[in-house]
């Protein structure tokens, strides 16, 4: 059985990489949600509800921010330069989580009133809960494909290395 790279980063340097690529982003996504219930239900009414959201939204923002910058450069470009990839579950693994944080960056900016500053409450609303929801299916999509066995769609270590011998026979 082998594992994508999405749950190899996730199991190195543990517990650092869960706490930090897993854990803070599906805590802040959760206490965002959880908030949003209880707020959906009597607006106004939780003034500490409304600030805990607030908070929640800007520092998943800026989690992901970190994230997508220490991603891109350092998983993404050299697997895909490399060819490194396991398989289309590898990219959509994580090419999902990638795309998770988008709709968090910009939850944290409708939150700093940097994003639709002048639509209303109910806008702004309609527009945070559409983020979130989107932040949680691309999440999920992450970790289940994730968790999927890159072989089960023909990949192996083996069959990796002769196509790049291949690959480098090529160029010569």
């Amino acid at each position: 059985m082998y594992s994508t790279h999405y749950m190899d980063l996730l199991m190195q340097n543990s517990p650092w990489n869960l706490i930090i690529f897993m854990a803070i982003p599906v805590i802040l996504a959760e206490t965002i949600a959880i908030t949003d219930l209880f707020l959906l239900r009597s607006p106004g009414a939780h003034p500490t509800l409304s600030k805990i959201n607030r908070i929640a939204g800007i520092l998943a923002g800026i989690s992901f921010v970190g994230i997508i910058a220490y991603f891109i450069p350092n998983v993404v470009i050299p697997l895909a330069s490399a060819g490194e990839f396991r398989t289309w579950i590898d990219v959509v693994a994580i090419g999902s989580y990638i795309l998770a944080g988008i709709p968090m960056i910009l939850l944290a900016l409708l939150n700093l009133k940097l994003l639709l500053r002048k639509a209303g409450e109910d806008k702004r609303s309609n527009c945070a809960i559409l983020l979130l929801a989107a932040f949680l299916v691309l999440s999920h999509i992450a970790m289940i494909f994730g968790m999927v066995d890159p072989g089960i769609a023909g990949y192996s270590p083996k069959a990796a290395t002769t196509i790049e011998m291949q690959h480098h026979h090529h160029h010569h």
